[in-house]
């Protein structure tokens, strides 16, 4: 039973991001949204299950992200309103208009907006874990990982024993080019050689919640494999054979997926409709 209800909590936030970002890349096609935009589109299973843990434990740790955060945001109980207002341009977006795609903040839900500097929120986030010593997740990719302060920081974090939990987003990308020309080495490996926990692991939401005994009682990187739908940047397809875990996650759930996504779709598209028609 708890495993079903986790998995349906986990869907219903994936249709949430999934149909968000669906709207999005239609916005940026149509020229509606003119900042670089960043799509989560592809990984979005990651932060739900992620999120869905830290709500079973009770805990609402400090979150730190990357670009490719609107997932991070929606999934961690960020308003959905204000997201829209942010990509919008709206001072009245959860960054007023100023963090865009990529610099998404919010007090309410702990969650720190990046400064623009490739991999910067490792320390920064290993840092504000220190000195706080609150659970703290740290979004990453797996381009970002290979910033030498990103490594410093692991073994700052290993040394302390912080409550932290390192998640990187591997899609095997740095914008095109994949990760064997890039480097002979894993993350999670990375990992185990500052004495603390790595796996390399799916994005599989139930593979996921078989670390969760781990979270937060010491320092731990998950190396999450997944795939990215849409170009790096903006409103394109670099595939159309990518393997998509929400599709194989609403055949897990059952029938009911399908009528629950379509409802969240048609909201959706109202709510965007609504709320830039209002600007």
């Amino acid at each position: 039973m708890i495993i079903k209800n986790y998995l349906w909590n986990v869907f219903k936030k994936t249709s949430l991001n999934r149909n968000f970002e669906l709207s999005v890349f239609e916005y940026v096609k149509q020229k509606k949204i003119n900042l670089p935009t960043y799509l989560s589109a592809g990984q979005e299973t990651i932060s739900a299950s992620i999120s869905e843990i830290c709500k079973q434990k009770k805990i609402k740790p400090l979150i730190f992200g990357q670009h490719r955060c609107h997932s991070i945001y929606l999934s961690f109980g960020g308003h959905l309103d204000r997201l829209i207002l942010e990509l919008l341009g709206s001072k009245y977006g959860c960054t007023y208009g100023m963090g865009g795609s990529a610099s998404i903040h919010c007090k309410e839900i702990n969650m720190f907006g990046h400064d623009g500097h490739m991999g910067t929120q490792v320390p920064i986030g290993t840092g504000a874990c220190f000195q706080s010593k609150k659970p703290t997740v740290v979004f990453m990719g797996d381009a970002s990982a290979e910033e030498d302060y990103v490594l410093g920081a692991l073994g700052w974090a290993s040394t302390k024993k912080l409550p932290i939990l390192f998640i990187v987003e591997d899609n095997n990308l740095s914008i095109l080019t994949e990760k064997k020309i890039r480097r002979n080495w894993n993350m999670h490996e990375v990992a185990r050689s500052f004495k603390m926990k790595g796996f390399n692991i799916s994005d599989d939401p139930e593979e996921i919640f078989k670390y969760k005994k781990f979270f937060f009682k010491e320092p731990m990187l998950l190396n999450i494999n997944t795939n990215r739908l849409f170009w790096h940047s903006g409103a394109g397809i670099d595939s159309d054979k990518i393997f998509d875990r929400y599709k194989i996650l609403m055949k897990k759930v059952g029938k009911k997926s399908i009528l629950y996504d379509k409802k969240i779709n048609q909201s959706m598209n109202k709510k965007w409709k609504k709320i830039s028609e209002q600007l």
